[in-house]
């Protein structure tokens, strides 16, 4: 399936205050990157591709239009997807990414917007963001691909030569059978026939075939 890439501005990454503690340089935590679509109608979010930097866990909510009367709505589609497996380890810390619309908890048609919330749990990494954020929506869907009507349904004067010339004729081999079935049925038929140079059970000629009238 093809995909077009969507033209988006990534706004700043805001420090997020849960409670009395707030992110900062010297101690990690959770941090917001907004996303917005200015130049595009509401789409269907196909994939998002980006470069982790540090973030252990991310959430993405999106912001979707539903009808003409009713405002649209912030809706979380991907809650906590780990990142890094080990918060403590470097693995899967400078990693590319993808995810795909089928990963999401809700459907990805008419996005509006779109919120990425990165959290670090980890005091080892002071700084995580993601990077190189690309978003796509569904491209065009190709033309199905039909086989041409002669192919399947070739006329007359394209069907195929035989492969073997040699081969008689179905109709006539059917015919010439039938014949030779109907001339064996008249010859076990006739009783005289039959008996012509046939040994009896004695191995002695049948008397039936000397005897003159």
């Amino acid at each position: 399936m093809s995909r077009v890439l969507v033209p988006c501005h990534v706004k700043g990454t805001v420090a997020l205050q849960v409670g009395d503690v707030r992110t900062s340089q010297g101690r990690p935590g959770v941090l917001v990157i907004d996303v917005t679509f200015p130049s595009v109608a509401p789409f269907e979010l196909q994939e998002i591709v980006f470069k982790n930097y540090y973030t252990a866990f991310l959430t993405i909510r999106v912001r979707q239009h539903t009808s003409t009367h009713t405002p649209a709505k912030w809706v979380t589609c991907l809650r906590d997807y780990c990142l890094m497996p080990d918060p403590h380890s470097e693995e899967g810390a400078q990693e590319y990414v993808s995810l795909f619309k089928h990963q999401m908890l809700c459907d990805m048609a008419q996005v509006l917007e779109l919120r990425l919330i990165l959290r670090q749990p980890s005091p080892l990494w002071l700084s995580f963001t993601v990077e190189e954020l690309q978003i796509y929506q569904q491209g065009p869907k190709s033309p199905s691909m039909t086989f041409p009507k002669w192919l399947s349904h070739p006329v007359p004067c394209e069907q195929p030569t035989p492969l073997l010339e040699g081969l008689p004729d179905p109709s006539r081999v059917s015919s010439e059978v039938q014949q030779m079935w109907a001339l064996t049925e008249m010859i076990r038929a006739s009783h005289t026939s039959t008996r012509i140079g046939r040994f009896d059970v004695d191995g002695c000629y049948d008397l039936n075939l000397l005897s003159y009238t």
